[in-house]
């Protein structure tokens, strides 16, 4: 998997071991992908996306004599999936396999493997899916299938509390510096939508991150959850927060994450879908999304 995702992952270890990562980390999971528009800084409430919104219900599976899912995830992304202080493996992830067994009526077996033999895992016939918030993408789709995706995230400004700077907009940054990550979605995303700005690129999210808490760079634009992580982390010290946004696109920032299983799975893929949907139709979905992420970004 990517060295960026991997990046975004110390982040969220660093915001948990700085900070309660429940009551600190938010996550855009938003309703649908939009064009390359620039959307609207939205009041302080919590949003609930329906991320199936105009799909039709999928027809019931049959299962067959299956009795058990096995799922596997690892342990190092709170509050995605980690291990509690009691030595349990739980968070957002975890429970949503859950919840999916639940509907479904059939035993769950989650384990924990690590992050880098996950896909192996599945590919070895030793699961049946893998949930650990993977990306869905050209890469990660050689070498297995997905289901829908069931949460995605926008891109974001942040910039330090005293700037002036309220809702970056293309037509207001003329010459205003903004750090970003190099050979990323968001780099190619303020070149073609933001001409005018300087922007400076960097070779890490960190570094983009640090220009701006050091007085280096006016804006960082950059993934939603990692900026969330890093803004509620030790390193950025309370010096930022978010301005305008959030920012979604497709074609730029990535499909969202999905539930991987085996490549060439279909039957799982549909029986995944659908269980997905009813956990959705239930309102457990909103029930799990307000317990882990009880901070709207917006």
């Amino acid at each position: 998997m990517t060295a960026w995702w991997n990046s975004l992952r110390r982040e969220a270890r660093r915001a948990a071991a700085g900070t309660a990562a429940k009551a600190v980390v938010c996550v855009a999971l938003l309703a649908a992908v939009a064009g390359p528009h620039f959307a609207q800084a939205q009041p302080q409430t919590q949003l609930v996306p329906d991320v199936w919104q105009g799909d039709v219900a999928p027809q019931a599976p049959k299962l067959g004599d299956r009795e058990k899912l096995r799922f596997v995830t690892d342990s190092d992304y709170p509050p995605f999936h980690y291990f509690d202080e009691e030595g349990v493996l739980t968070g957002f992830n975890v429970d949503l396999a859950r919840a999916i067994c639940e509907v479904l009526e059939v035993e769950c077996e989650i384990e924990e493997v690590d992050w880098d033999d996950l896909l192996a895992s599945l590919e070895a016939g030793e699961a049946d899916a893998a949930i650990a918030s993977i990306r869905i993408d050209a890469e990660n789709r050689e070498k297995v299938d997905f289901t829908q995706r069931y949460y995605a995230t926008p891109a974001r400004f942040i910039a330090p509390k005293s700037s002036e700077i309220a809702d970056p907009r293309p037509e207001t940054l003329d010459g205003v510096k903004i750090a970003v990550t190099e050979g990323t979605g968001h780099a190619a995303y303020l070149k073609n939508y933001f001409p005018e700005a300087e922007i400076i690129t960097f070779s890490s999210a960190e570094a983009a991150n640090a220009a701006v808490k050091d007085g280096g760079a006016d804006l960082a634009f950059g993934d939603g959850i990692g900026l969330t992580f890093w803004l509620n982390g030790v390193t950025s010290d309370g010096c930022c927060e978010f301005r305008g946004g959030p920012y979604v696109d497709a074609k730029f920032f990535g499909e969202g994450v999905g539930i991987a299983v085996p490549k060439g799975d279909r039957e799982m893929l549909r029986i995944l879908n659908y269980a997905l949907y009813r956990v959705h139709e239930s309102g457990r979905y909103e029930e799990l999304l307000l317990r882990y992420f009880p901070m709207s970004f917006f």
